[in-house]
Order: structure tokens, then sequence, then C-alpha cells
């Protein structure tokens, strides 16, 4: 998840890879949406055989009654999963109903619903996964929907002073003189740590998905302590990261404005710890540029969006923002050090995040001085991409395409739309090389074997690039491009080479043991697995060999490189920059046609 390797305190007595298989159904040979389709939209079944000549298939109802026939798309060996695949397509079948399934000779699939409200409750779980994750409140079982997910408050306050010794790359760190309260946030990922740089694209990912709509997740409609209070349920969840990450910029000194990279443990706790019974340390960690240019960006589109809501965090917003960015400015090459007991989330490239603040602060304000930095910058024209925290250039393109500020001209704005489309376009060519007919081809790097190279939280990348698809069908309303969100989900919910949903509570074989210091219920039996609507990172066959549940898959193709194992940090972790976007393809796919 965060390009990092560390040592683990686990003592577990399962054997590895037990955890999963104890629970887990057998794998299907049809591989598919586990929880269903979509009247109108795209219906594809994978299926590895040997036959290099189609093969005839038949969708049955309930009754057994033949609905629609065909023959696969014989696609041949896939480099990705290893398997030699034929497609069943039966998107021309648009009758709702359930217990449908798939027949190819003596194969049947599981049951198959088809209901336009598919993906009605899934946006609902996805964002419930920042509530049972926030810091410094009690989590209640009326909330979190049950008992065996409440938790006592944990780091309440969160008071940390910052950290003064030696980092484990050798650099010296001379501390500071203050101490800062920064509770609420949430704990970023399997660990305690609140980071600044990750915590930032998750909050603007689900600020984003409510400035597209602005009707994303109406009060009342989660469940969550702020409901009924006038404010959308998203936003609610979002002030309560913005308030850790306001509270984590530098009070004063010659770093003032500046934001310390994170807030973590001193050590690794042994999985499993409770939040409220980690003992460890907590130290504030250096400031760096990245996490300026973050929380310079984040606070500035919280400025924009709270406007009309509440006008003082507004204005409290927008003057953290400014304040940030002169700062980065001041300090443009401060880069994050490696310490023991939490992620680094190190960037040594941040012009991207220079180009992601000016737009969000230039979208707010419409200040001529933020326009000539943003035009400045080579990634206002430039090819756009995936987003991710370490690539956040495409974030800031986003916002001038949506927000559509004033003092942007209309060939600009068309500039920022074309470029957007261009990225979807690109995800939808490599959907149609790729077997499992996923928007995502997963390139090697120069010192990496093969063709396809999953990274650690490749699930996340997928649905990034959802994002843009999406955006493009809002941009253009042409088809394809919702066709190739569904893909992406598709595989997320099943269709796959594992069979399994990477989704926690959905699915017949959902994912049920994350990398997580209190969803630990496989190793101890008073702790609760995961609420529904957690996403695992996803296979990992770069840097899998980093935990001991990834070295012992030996060689594995790449789409293959995961297991549900609790120890699996480096395949099956959560994080907030995970489920972000999950929220918002879910919530997208959601809406009404």
């Amino acid at each position: 998840m965060r390009g990092r390797a560390f040592l683990l305190a686990v003592a577990l007595a399962l054997p590895l890879g037990t955890e999963a298989a104890a629970e887990a159904p057998p794998a299907a040979a049809i591989r598919l949406n586990q929880l269903g389709f979509l009247p109108d939209g795209p219906k594809r079944a994978l299926h590895p055989d040997p036959a290099t000549t189609p093969l005839g298939w038949q969708l049955i109802d309930a009754a057994g009654a033949v609905r629609a026939r065909g023959e696969t798309r014989v696609l041949g060996s896939d480099a990705a999963s290893g398997e030699h695949l034929h497609l069943i397509d039966f998107s021309g079948f648009t009758n709702a109903g359930v217990g449908y399934r798939l027949v190819l000779g003596e194969t049947r699939s599981r049951p198959i619903r088809i209901a336009a409200d598919v993906y009605a409750r899934l946006p609902f779980d996805a964002l419930a996964y920042f509530y049972h994750n926030r810091a410094s409140v009690p989590i209640e079982a009326r909330y979190a929907g049950g008992a065996r997910w409440a938790r006592p408050a944990a780091h309440a306050p969160d008071r940390a002073s910052c950290f003064a010794g030696r980092g484990q790359d050798g650099q010296q760190w001379p501390g500071c003189s203050y101490t800062l309260d920064v509770s609420r946030g949430w704990y970023d990922a399997g660990d305690h740590g609140k980071y600044v740089v990750n915590g930032g694209i998750a909050v603007w990912t689900l600020m984003n998905a409510w400035e597209r709509s602005r009707s994303a997740f109406p009060d009342g409609s989660a469940t969550i302590p702020e409901a009924g209070n006038g404010v959308s349920d998203l936003l609610d969840e979002v002030r309560f990261e913005m308030d850790f990450m306001l509270a984590m910029q530098v009070p004063e000194g010659p770093q003032a404005g500046m934001a310390h990279h994170k807030v973590a443990d001193e050590r690794w706790t042994p999985v499993p710890t409770p939040p409220h019974r980690d003992r460890e340390r907590r130290f504030l960690y250096p400031p760096t540029t990245a996490a300026t240019l973050n929380l310079a960006a984040t606070a500035a589109q919280c400025a924009r969006l709270w406007r009309g809501i509440d006008a003082a965090f507004s204005a409290r917003c927008l003057a953290a923002a400014r304040r940030a960015y002169d700062a980065a400015k001041r300090h443009p090459a401060l880069y994050a050090g490696n310490f023991d007991g939490s992620g680094s989330y190190g960037d040594r490239d941040v012009s991207d995040e220079f180009y992601w603040a000016a737009a969000e602060l230039f979208a707010t304000t419409g200040d001529a001085a933020y326009a000539a930095d943003l035009r400045a910058s080579p990634h206002f024209r430039g090819p756009a991409g995936e987003p991710g925290w370490p690539n956040t250039a495409t974030l800031g393109t986003i916002t001038l395409a949506l927000a559509n500020p004033p003092g942007l001209s209309r060939a600009e704005r068309a500039l920022q739309v074309a470029r957007l489309v261009a990225a979807a376009d690109a995800s939808l060519a490599e959907r149609d090389r790729e077997g499992y007919r996923i928007p995502y081809a997963a390139p090697c790097g120069a010192r990496e074997r093969g063709t396809h190279c999953y990274p650690w939280g490749s699930n996340s990348s997928l649905l990034n690039r959802a994002i843009l698809l999406a955006l493009a069908g809002d941009f253009t309303r042409d088809p394809r491009y919702r066709a190739g969100v569904i893909d992406a989900m598709d595989y997320l919910l099943g269709r796959n080479p594992l069979d399994v949903s990477y989704i926690s509570g959905y699915g017949a074989r959902p994912m049920a043991h994350p990398h997580h210091r209190f969803w630990a219920h496989g190793s101890d039996a008073s702790l609760p697995p995961p609420p529904p609507g957690a996403l695992s990172g996803g296979p990992n066959s770069t840097s899998r060999r980093s935990d001991e549940i990834g070295r012992a898959l030996g060689e594995c193709a790449p789409m293959t490189c995961w297991r549900d194992d609790i120890r699996a940090y480096s395949l099956n972790e959560v994080a907030v920059n995970w489920n972000a976007p999950l929220v918002w393809v879910a919530a997208w796919l959601a809406e009404p046609r």
C-alpha cells in the first residue's frame, strides 16, 4: 500500500492460508460478478478452458427454462491470470430477476441476480468504513452495525510532540518545542497511524463525489452520529478527517504553515491490537512539502464546498490552504524520512502536488497568482493519467473540468475535459487487450520482469481508473465508458481468476481476513471480522515478498498473487485511499439512469 517494508510482530498459530480456506466455498468455474448485474449494463463472465474452439452456453432461469443462448469467444492464453480463457457475453438479456444461471455443458454458474438496485447498498457500506476507523471517539454499536464492531475511544485525546532522533534512513531529526492535539481523523490502514499524505487523496475523492453530483449521501442517509444536522452525511464524514488535517499544521517557527507528514506510533504494534489497547508512544513526524500541499489542496476544496454550508469552517479551511501553499513555496523540497512504526508515503517529485494545490486554490478563489502557477506547470497541458497518492496532478485536472472556475477560458476547460477523456480511452484500450476485460493492463517497470505487474493496492488503481471512465461518461454521454466502469466493478466482485470478491460482505466468496489490528476475528475470536464494504488492496506481484504470506506464494500469475490472510499486509491490507474510490464508483453506479 505505501511502498514500504516493515517488520511486523505477528504471532498466529494458523498454518498459511487456513484462515480463508476454513470458511470460503469452493471456487466456481464460471467467474462473474457475484453481486449481480444491472438490466441495462454489460453482462460478461469468464470461463477458463483449454478448448480452442467456441463453447455453447445457455442462460437458464430459476425454473430451468432457457432464456438466452450463444457461443463463447475464445480469448486464448492470458498472461495476467495464467489461464486460457473463454468470454461469455449475455449483455443482450435485460430482464430483471433472480436465480438465473449460466450453463456450459455440465458446468453451472452460481445463481445470478439482475436488478436495477444491485449497487444500492454498497455506497453506504463503503462509506461506513470511515466511521469504523475514526480515532478519538467511541465507535458505537448503533452506528457501527452491531455490538461486535463497537469499541471504546482510542487516542483520546491524540496529543503528540515531535519526533527527535535518528530515523531508519540515518537522518537526524531535531524535534520541536510544541505539542499538538491532533485528535479525530481516520486510522489510515491496518495500523494506527494517521497520515496527511494519503488522507489527502481520500478526503479529496469523497469531496469530489459530492461536488460532482451535489446529491450524494443526503443528510440522514448514512448511519453516523452527525446524521440529522442538515448537512450531507458524506461531508460530515469528510469533516472528521479535515479537522485532523487542519490540526497538523505547524503553528510557529521557521516552518510555520507547513504540515506534519503524520502522527503515528513509535513502533509497530502486534496484530491484533485494537486501537484502544495501543500503548506505544505517538509522535508528530517532520513536516514535508508533499503533506503541506495535500493540506493546501484539500483545505481549498473544503473552503469551496462548505462556503454555503458553514461560512466559518469554510473561512478556516481557506486560511489554512493559503498558509500551507505559501509555506510549501518557501520549503519546496522537504521530503519524508523513514521511521519504524509507520508508513513513509515518501515522494520526491512534488510538481504534481504543486499543480493540484494551485488548481484547487484557483477554483476556490479565482486569484490570478494561483492561475499563473497552474498554467506554468507542465501538468496543465500534459497527459492525464490514473491518480494515486504519489500522482495527484489528475485531481487538479478533474477539479478544473468540473468546477469550471470563471478565470478558466472555454478552450482551457475543454482541454482539461479532453485530457480526462483521453485517459479514459487509454484504459478502455487496455481493457480490450486483457483476458479478464478490466481497464487496467498493470504495466511493468524497467526493473520488473514480465508483461503484467500488479502493484501494492492494485484494486485502488483500478478504481481510480474507473473514476476517470465515469467522468468521461458524464462529459460525453457515451455508454462505452459506463461499460468500462462496470467491468472494473465486475472484477472486484468476483470476475477474476481467484473467483473472490475483494469487498467484505459482498458476494459468495468475500474477503474476510484483512490485515487490520481490530478486524481480526481469525486470530482472536473476541474481535470482529470486517464489516461489509471494506476493500482489499488486492493482487500484488511486485512487492509481495515483503511479508511471509506473499513469499509463501512462490511463483504466481500476477492476478493470482493474493491471499485472504490477516498476515498478508502487502496483499490484503485495507486503507482510506482504497475505500474512498470505492465509495465514489459505487455511488456513481447506483445513480438512476
